[in-house]
């Protein structure tokens, strides 16, 4: 009890087994009441002469340790420990209450085809949905247990045989070396492990589809699940893999191959239609086609300051609209998408703070940002944006190439556990193409990527063990 500081939800019941008193404790607002009293309980108040507690508890997981941070370790996870006056050994058994919301399909990965399954916040459950799609015998699971005060349940999963061993390994040196008081979202293990935490290009893809994770497997990637949150690390990926979806495999290759190369088409046009439109107003005004220029004159000769400006508000307008509609509740969400769109911006125009061209140019804008499947990816979209917009109000079409070059030049760098981010791309591999911009027909998709061995990673964190000898 002093190790769990007394707190008041810890629970005791005192029992008599075979003549020897003993005392059940455990954490009731961590274990099933029913699972107690029917498993354990029961059980051993109607216990025979000399019958052992292996013969006798109908629990199907038990086990027995000596070790008393074991017992407070198991506590907390929601098991019940049961000791034995003059005992050696105490016996933990599993009494988890388990509270989860069922597979239901996520809100932000939809698709018209396919599954509806969704993970959920139990790492347990998620991992019986990949078994229960893969059920083969090289698919791997190993576990792990990150930060020193959450003791979080981390799993990696993995097709033996298929995966890189070389880039398995590296995963769980990362997973390993993390050294963190707490370790509860995605998030804290994405900064830990990804090979370039400063670059604006996500290099970990998160999905809460089973379906997804099963794909990922069979090409040799390895899932990262943890327990309490819904969302699965996927790695090492590449570009075009935030721009793939299930549905481009539930339809014909035609229409699948149309629909990816319009939202890798998007993301670019996403970042540069903003800038496009304030260098040509800027600096370059002649290339407008004599029958538009009127029109765009008429547009923004009454606005009061440049167009970088005009266009800044306007971008932090749908920011703000954006998020204020997916913190607000789900009704309200979509009144404040109305009021935005007809409300704020019709009014910006006719106060003439804002053109008509440059409302048309930065809902186009949002729109291409809204195709594109992965949240992460549309978060880079918002970032890339405001650089490219200075350099086209500074230099116009020499900024916004100069831009552009350097955002390729960093994608021609950067990695994703040693897979090179733009493959197949660059470096060029011809056969891999067929599952990157365009989807060739699945029976022509008869091979898997080459696994590239993983770098080293940038630095050793220092193990848990580590800091508490130097405590």
């Amino acid at each position: 009890m002093e190790a769990l500081y007394d707190t008041n939800d810890l629970k005791t019941r005192k029992i008599t087994f075979n003549g020897i008193p003993g005392i059940i404790i455990f954490l009731e607002t961590m274990v099933n009441s029913e699972e107690l009293q029917r498993s354990i309980l029961i059980p051993l108040s109607q216990v025979n002469t000399f019958q052992s507690i292996d013969e006798l508890i109908t629990s199907s997981e038990f086990t027995k340790s000596n070790y008393i941070n074991i017992a407070t370790t198991s506590l907390l996870a929601g098991n019940s420990v049961l000791f034995l006056q003059n005992g050696t050994e105490f016996y933990i058994f599993n009494t988890i209450q388990i509270n989860s919301r069922s597979p239901e399909e996520p809100e932000n990965e939809k698709v018209v085809r396919g599954s509806h399954e969704g993970f959920v916040g139990r790492l347990n459950i998620n991992l019986n949905l990949v078994r229960s799609r893969i059920r083969n015998r090289q698919l791997k699971i190993e576990y792990f247990q990150l930060g020193w005060e959450t003791n979080t349940r981390v799993a990696i999963v993995y097709m033996e045989g298929i995966a890189n061993p070389s880039m398995v390994d590296e995963v769980k040196n990362r997973i390993i070396s993390i050294s963190s008081d707490m370790v509860f979202s995605p998030g804290f293990l994405e900064e830990f492990i990804e090979d370039k935490p400063f670059s604006p290009f996500q290099q970990i893809l998160y999905t809460e589809r089973p379906d997804r994770v099963e794909a990922h497997l069979m090409e040799g990637r390895v899932a990262i699940l943890s327990d309490g949150t819904s969302d699965v690390s996927i790695l090492p990926v590449t570009f075009f893999s935030f721009f793939q979806t299930p549905d481009d495999f539930n339809i014909r290759f035609f229409a699948g191959s149309l629909f990816r190369l319009l939202r890798i088409l998007s993301f670019w046009g996403a970042i540069t239609l903003p800038s496009i439109y304030i260098a040509i107003v800027s600096f370059h005004f002649e290339i407008i086609p004599s029958d538009v220029i009127t029109v765009v004159k008429g547009s923004i000769e009454n606005i009061p300051y440049p167009p970088f400006i005009e266009a800044l508000i306007m971008a932090v307008t749908i920011e703000l609209i954006r998020e204020a509609g997916i913190r607000l509740p789900t009704p309200i969400g979509q009144t404040i998408g109305i009021v935005g769109g007809l409300i704020i911006g019709e009014s910006v125009v006719n106060a003439g703070f804002v053109s008509n061209v440059m409302v048309i140019v930065i809902a186009l804008t949002a729109i291409m940002s809204f195709t594109i499947p992965s949240y992460e990816m549309s978060n880079t979209v918002r970032l890339l944006t405001l650089p490219l917009m200075i350099a086209a109000a500074t230099i116009g079409f020499v900024g916004i190439v100069f831009c552009l070059m350097i955002i390729v030049i960093h994608l021609c760098k950067l990695e994703s556990l040693g897979t090179p981010y733009l493959a197949p791309l660059a470096p060029l591999h011809v056969p891999n193409l067929k599952d990157s911009v365009v989807r060739f027909p699945i029976w022509m998709l008869n091979k898997r990527q080459k696994n590239i061995k993983p770098k080293k990673m940038r630095k050793q964190n220092p193990s848990r063990e580590w800091e508490k000898d130097e405590k």
